[in-house]
């Protein structure tokens, strides 16, 4: 059971590192003019780039949650919402497919 859970960890940590790259390739888009995405671009949004976008919403939700009563304390209970709530998932839910910058975030 620890094997199987062992190898499931070290595949997810492998992938996660062979994606970081392409992050910054992301990143670089701001400055050239914006064009009409690819098949290609679209299809490695679909297929990469929103499963990811969906785990961190999900993370950053229980995360939000875990450290509500920290951030209600600290009276910035709206700011974490917002950074870990709502721009992960406005990213992966509102963003048009193949576009890896969204207008507001």
């Amino acid at each position: 059971m620890f094997k199987l859970l062992k190898i499931a960890l070290i595949l997810a940590t492998v992938a996660s590192l062979l994606i970081v790259p392409f992050g910054s390739t992301a990143l670089a888009q701001e400055y050239f003019e914006a064009e009409e995405p690819s098949g290609g671009a679209m299809m490695y949004d679909l297929c990469v780039v929103r499963p990811v976008a969906l785990v961190a919403t999900a993370l950053g939700s229980v995360v939000f949650v875990l450290s509500s009563p920290f951030s209600a304390l600290g009276d910035n209970l709206d700011v974490a919402g917002q950074k870990l709530v709502k721009n992960p998932a406005s990213y992966t839910f509102k963003r048009p497919l193949g576009e890896f910058q969204h207008g507001d975030r």
